[in-house]
């Protein structure tokens, strides 16, 4: 069996499920009034801190040899990473606009598809029967683990739609970037990269109103090093590792688990109520993982 090929599986699953860790903290944080900007910023500001400081550890400590890297690699990683701003700026104002949560899961969870779309437009590799059917299998489970089939009389704001959809676009490039760019360098260095872009996408997209308006520096210490966490530091660190791997098809149907992660963090952490139907929408979605993971998994352990 490969060993490698499923530590990068845990990898880019437990980065996706960072982001579903993710979702429940920031719901708890605009309860305690804090804006888009303050949480946006303090999560991109910290994790590029906090991925400085892990890459500077991993030199000293020797884990990482000092080489030079082309300036092009390291401005293609910086252009990219801002797709990691853009994707939690998007997600947040889709909240923001009054679209429910379950229903903003839903359209980020599009990039499911979209991955398997952009997988076969550049490396023209046509997803195999068993990877089409994971792909709707997972749909047809995110539909009932997010209780949408449920949702009656709701009124979805036409531009809180838009930034949702744009959100598993930006997602779907994050998973593209980790997978096709600077794969030479160590992930540590890569992820630094990624976040300064991504720092500096939403200090373009949020500076005016950072300056122009009251700005409550407790974000920082309250929600900002926990949303660092899961939001900035963990996902791409791991996407970084992991993708290159496993490729950005199946990368992209593993990192659906981020469904199933908010809705066990609203139900336990937020007390939110879980019916039948979501239960078994999560069931089928990991199901369908399980099995999709093990078709691959069994043919490389017979070549290896």
């Amino acid at each position: 069996m490969n060993v490698n090929y499923l530590k990068s599986l845990f990898f880019v699953a437990f980065a996706a499920s960072s982001y579903g860790v993710l979702a429940t903290f920031v719901r708890l944080a605009y309860d305690e009034k804090y804006t888009t900007a303050e949480v946006t910023f303090s999560q991109s500001f910290l994790g590029l801190i906090g991925l400085m400081l892990l890459h500077l550890f991993n030199k000293k400590k020797g884990r990482e040899v000092e080489k030079q890297y082309a300036s092009k690699d390291k401005i293609r990683l910086i252009l990219c990473g801002t797709s990691f701003g853009l994707t939690s700026t998007f997600y947040y104002l889709a909240v923001y606009y009054g679209i429910p949560v379950s229903i903003c899961i839903v359209l980020l969870m599009q990039a499911v598809w979209m991955g398997a779309l952009v997988d076969f437009i550049i490396s023209r590799k046509k997803p195999t029967l068993t990877e089409q059917s994971a792909i709707v299998i997972i749909l047809s489970g995110t539909l009932l683990a997010t209780n949408f089939i449920n949702e009656s009389n709701v009124k979805l704001n036409f531009i809180g739609i838009v930034f949702g959809v744009l959100s598993a676009v930006s997602y779907t490039f994050s998973m593209f970037s980790s997978n096709r760019v600077g794969i030479n360098m160590p992930s540590s260095l890569r992820s630094v990269y990624l976040l300064l872009g991504a720092t500096i996408m939403v200090s373009l997209i949020w500076g005016y109103t950072i300056l122009t308006e009251p700005f409550r520096f407790s974000i920082f210490y309250k929600w900002g090093i926990i949303l660092a966490v899961f939001g900035t530091i963990l996902p791409p660190l791991l996407f970084t590792k992991g993708m290159p791997v496993v490729g950005i098809g199946v990368g992209s149907i593993i990192a659906s688990l981020e469904l199933p992660v908010s809705v066990l963090m609203a139900k336990f952490v937020l007390h939110e109520n879980v019916t039948y139907l979501q239960w078994l929408g999560i069931a089928l979605i990991l199901i369908s993982i399980i099995l999709l993971n093990l078709a691959i998994i069994i043919p490389r352990r017979f070549k290896s």
